[in-house]
């Protein structure tokens, strides 16, 4: 343990991490936030992301997120996530979407957070979280950045995944969601799903950053302080885009001609060449083949 730690800032004041103060003045300025998601595609992503300047990365434990497995498990493969992350990224703001079961308590809660963020994460995503968690969270000191309006993630199963606020009532359920959520400790939070005007207007009334995720919004005034996008999206690999989102690359033929390119390399006898590879001192390699010939194994 101390080893894959020794690197790590345990800090989240680190002066040259993003924390939540660190985005909560970027608020303040009117300056965008940006958010990635590397989802599967890993840390290397998000070092690539880091470099260029995004603020946040939102990674989940893939092992803890969708399989039922012990406290001991999830927090060994969940620790082992946001360490290999922070080691490629020594800056970018690492907002951990935490496994279910480990705030379905408020103990457990700030005992599982306050560990992830020991690993190095700057704040914790409790999906759907109730208020009363939230706080003993909050009053612990285990930092988040949650997410409001449609549910996204195992959630999905029994809400459905669908665009909230389409009313006046509803839109202001969102509203009230956020606000309960900033009053009870929350130091930011992403919206999903929710009309631009709605989205824009709860962005300008609370005090903490929120940042868009197919919030609706249309730019101009209908903004909010950030926007998120999944990296599947940006890099084009989703079967069907989704509408909000922006393919900045085309990732899988790229990657699948770089592989072809290697697979006709060696399959057609152009790799390896003589620059390629090294070769043994003569007077050793006669020894070596004298002993080869001798050997009757």
């Amino acid at each position: 343990m101390a080893e894959s730690t020794a690197n790590i800032s345990m800090s989240t004041v680190h002066k040259t991490r993003k924390n939540l103060a660190y985005l909560q003045k970027m608020k303040d300025k009117g300056e965008k936030i940006v958010q990635m998601c590397p989802a599967e595609l890993g840390p290397f992503f998000a070092m690539a992301a880091e470099m260029v300047g995004c603020d946040i990365c939102r990674i989940p434990d893939m092992v803890s997120l969708r399989s039922s497995v012990d406290y001991d498990v999830m927090n060994i493969t969940s620790g082992i996530t946001i360490r290999k992350f922070r080691e490629y990224c020594k800056i970018i703001h690492i907002n951990y979407y935490m496994p279910a079961p480990s705030y379905s308590t408020g103990e457990k809660a700030v005992r599982w957070g306050s560990e992830w963020t020991f690993d190095g994460a700057d704040s914790m995503l409790a999906m759907g979280v109730t208020n009363d968690v939230l706080k003993f969270m909050s009053d612990n000191y285990v930092p988040t950045f949650g997410h409001i309006g449609a549910i996204s993630g195992w959630q999905t199963n029994a809400t459905g995944y669908k665009k909230m606020g389409k009313t006046a009532e509803e839109a202001f359920k969102v509203f009230k969601w956020g606000y309960e959520y900033q009053e009870n400790g929350m130091g930011g939070m992403t919206i999903e799903l929710v009309p631009g005007e709605v989205s824009a207007a709860i962005a300008k009334k609370l005090r903490v950053p929120v940042v868009g995720i197919a919030s609706g919004c249309t730019g101009g005034d209908i903004t909010v302080d950030g926007y998120e996008m999944v990296d599947m999206d940006t890099f084009g690999v989703m079967p069907k885009p989704a509408s909000h989102a922006v393919i900045t690359a085309q990732l899988l033929p790229f990657l699948c001609e770089a592989y072809m390119d290697w697979v006709d390399m060696v399959r057609d006898g152009d790799y390896p060449e003589e620059k390629h590879g090294w070769h043994m001192d003569p007077e050793e390699l006669e020894k070596f083949t004298a002993m080869m010939d001798a050997f009757e194994g």
